[in-house]
Order: structure tokens, then sequence, then C-alpha cells
């Protein structure tokens, strides 16, 4: 026997609605044409419609209206959302790799269980958001994400991009942000217990007030960060990068000096100057070194991160471990360079000599980039023959017209 119905009330009827297939290409298609300026173009406007499991891989939806769609579970890797509406959306395990949600409007959203490795979320809004709608019993009311058992409770951040980014505490709490780029993010009071934000890029980011209590913080980056009032009891801050000294000394002798001295000893085959050792040292307060002649310069473990080292010449340089991310090396020479263990995610490495250099008629030295963490870093163009990448991170690195004749593969790659 059915149940009866409560006395006086009557079911509201789904804000959520369903849209044919047919009908959500035809809506994919006029919103395409809406973006190009064509004839019959409309944006479209999917709010509230049930997308969950949907596949719209590499789709444009950019400045579209998903006020509290469903797409849980759905498959958006490299998807183009900028500018879009999610305001509420449900997206909690979807598959964002690498999808463009730059200045989005995210406030309210649930991504519990979204992969958003290596996407792009910079000037978006992340922080809390309801929605409410009117009940003619109660009044407003409040429409709440479903919960499922099991699911996860954050998101995997991965690589991603957040620069610039408004994010609530709540998305941020128990968050896996390894590697992400924070760079400008506003953190404020933002609780981060146990969070993962190895590797890292907070630079200028605003912690204010911030809890970080037993956060995993190892390499990260905290350059000109507000931490003011930030909680850090408990946490690991493993060669976590700060704000560098203005001029750095070695040996009583500025840095710029040794490294003019250098030059002169490339320059004139070792009859003048002096090769420089420069162990871990802090190069950031050069801020360039473009075009430099620093042929065999040993820098094991130094700091090179986001500086501009276009076209400069470093074949046969020791870089081992060295902390070279986001730094532009276009052009460059590196030739014969040890670069072992060296961290260069999201460095530019476009049209870079990475081949092997020759030091006598028969024999070479190999570029080895074996165990290099290269995740989002581009070699597009670049020559890196016979390059050794054993165990080196390729994660989402840009390969179109690099030239890896007889390089020396991580296994994944070989496959």
């Amino acid at each position: 026997m059915p149940a009866p119905a409560l006395s006086g009330r009557s079911p509201q009827p789904s804000l959520i609605r369903t849209l044919s297939p047919p009908a959500l290409r035809a809506a994919i298609e006029a919103h395409v044409r809406y973006l190009k300026g064509l004839p019959a173009g409309t944006r479209a406007n999917l709010s509230y419609v049930d997308l969950d499991n949907v596949n719209l891989e590499g789709v444009d939806l950019s400045e579209a209206d998903l006020t509290g769609v469903r797409l849980a579970g759905a498959l958006l890797a490299r998807a183009v959302l900028t500018r879009a509406t999610l305001y509420g959306a449900d997206l909690r395990d979807a598959d964002l790799r690498e999808a463009n949600l730059s200045r989005c409007d995210l406030r309210g959203a649930c991504l519990r269980g979204a992969n958003l490795g290596g996407a792009d979320l910079s000037g978006c809004d992340l922080r809390e958001g309801v929605i409410a709608t009117q009940d003619s019993v109660d009044g407003f009311r409040i429409l709440r994400h479903r919960t499922r058992q099991g699911e996860l409770e954050h998101a995997v951040t991965r690589g991603a991009r957040l620069d610039g980014a408004q994010v609530g505490g709540g998305f941020a709490r128990v968050a896996d942000l390894t590697d992400a780029d924070l760079a400008g993010v506003s953190l404020k009071g933002a609780r981060l217990n146990r969070a993962t934000l190895d590797g890292a890029n907070l630079s200028r980011a605003n912690l204010y007030n911030a809890d970080l209590g037993g956060a995993s913080l190892r390499r990260a980056v905290l350059t000109g960060a507000d931490l003011a009032g930030a909680t850090f009891e408990g946490a690991d801050l493993t060669e976590v990068l700060r704000a560098p000294p203005p001029i750095v000394y070695v040996d009583d002798a500025p840095l710029h000096e040794i490294l003019e001295a250098h030059e002169l000893y490339v320059g004139s085959d070792g009859r003048d100057g002096a090769a420089a050792k420069l162990p871990a040292v802090d190069f950031r307060p050069l801020r360039r070194l473009r075009g430099r002649r620093l042929a065999g310069l040993s820098a094991p473990g130094a700091v090179f991160f986001g500086m501009d080292l276009e076209n400069v010449q470093l074949q046969g340089a020791n870089l081992v471990d060295a902390d070279l991310r986001g730094v532009n090396l276009r052009g460059a020479d590196l030739r014969g360079a040890r670069l072992v263990g060296a961290r260069l995610s999201r460095a530019d490495l476009s049209g870079a000599r990475l081949g092997p250099l020759t030091i006598a008629q028969g024999r070479v030295l190999r570029t080895d980039l074996s165990r290099a963490a290269l995740h989002g870093a581009d070699l597009t163009g670049a020559d890196a023959r016979r390059v050794r990448l054993i165990d080196a991170d390729l994660t989402r690195c840009r390969l179109e017209g690099c030239d890896l004749t007889n390089a020396e593969l991580p296994d994944a790659v070989e496959a």
C-alpha cells in the first residue's frame, strides 16, 4: 500500500531538468557559433541540467551558463570553460585534467573527488556559495549537494594553476595541491590542515590567518607571501623557498663578479678568469642570465626559480638537483649538461639544445635528465637526441616537434 501524502503539502517539482543527447549537441553547436559570432549562434544555457557522466572532452563552453548543473563523473578533460558560470555546480568525481577553467564562477561548486591535474583555474572564484529556491511551504529552501558513500573528501589538483583565484576554506581543507601554481591566490583564513602542498608555488599568496598546521610544504615557494597570523605548527617546511637576499656573496665575492670571471675563463679557453663552483647557491638576485656564456658551470643544487635564462650557454654544466622551476630556457644550449634530479616543472625549454656535446673526436657527453621533474614543461621543437630521461617525470610535458631520436625515455613514454 503506498504511503499517504503529507497533509497540506504537495511535492515540489525538481529544479534539475534533463536534456536529450541531440538537444545537448544542438546546444553545444549553437554555442560554438555564438563564440565565433556566426548566425544562429546562441549562448548555451545548461543551468540545472542533469549531465552526470556525460562525455564533453575538449568541448568549448566558454561563457556558458552552467549554474547548478550536474556533471558528477563527467569527462571534461581539456574542456574549455573560460568565464563560464558554474555557480553551485556538481562536479564531483569529474575528469577535469588540463581543462581551462580560468575566470570561472565556481562559488559553491562541489569538487569532491574531481581530478583537476594540470587544469587552469587562474582568476576563478572558488569561495563558498549557496543556491536558495522558493518553497511554497518552507519559504526559501537551500539546495545542498548530494552526498555519496565512499566518495573522496577533496579534489585532486596536482599541477593545477590557481594563480589569482579566490579560494574558500572548505575547498582548501585536506586538499592535495602538489605542484599546484597558487601564485597570488587568496587563501586568507583558509583551513589547510594536513593539506599536501609539496612543490606548490605560493608566491605572493595571501595566507593571512591561514591554518597550515600539519601541512606538507616540502620545496614549496613562499616568496612574497603574506604569512601574517598564519599557523605552521607541525608543518613540514623542508627546502621551502623564501625571498632571496638582495645580494649573494660566495667566499666574500659577489655572485655577479664570480660569473663574470667564469665567462672570461670560458671565452679565453681557460687562460684568464676562473671556473665557477657554486653548489647550492641562490641565483635569483641576478634575475636573468639571458645569453650568458656559462659553459661548464658547476652549480649542483642551485636555485634558478622563475629566472630568465633564454639562449644561455650551459654546455657541460653540472646542474644536478638544481631548482629550475618555471625558468625561461628557450633556445638554451644544454648539450652535455648534467641535470639529474633537477626540478624543471613548467620550465620553457622550447627550441633548447639538449643533444650530445662533442668533446673530442669520437667522444660525446650526453645530456642527462634522469629523475628530473619535467611535468608541465615545454620542449616544443627542442633537439633532445640521445638525451637520458630515465625515470624522468614527463607528465603534461609538451613534446610537439621535439627530436627524441635514440633518447632513453621513461617506460611510460616508450610504451
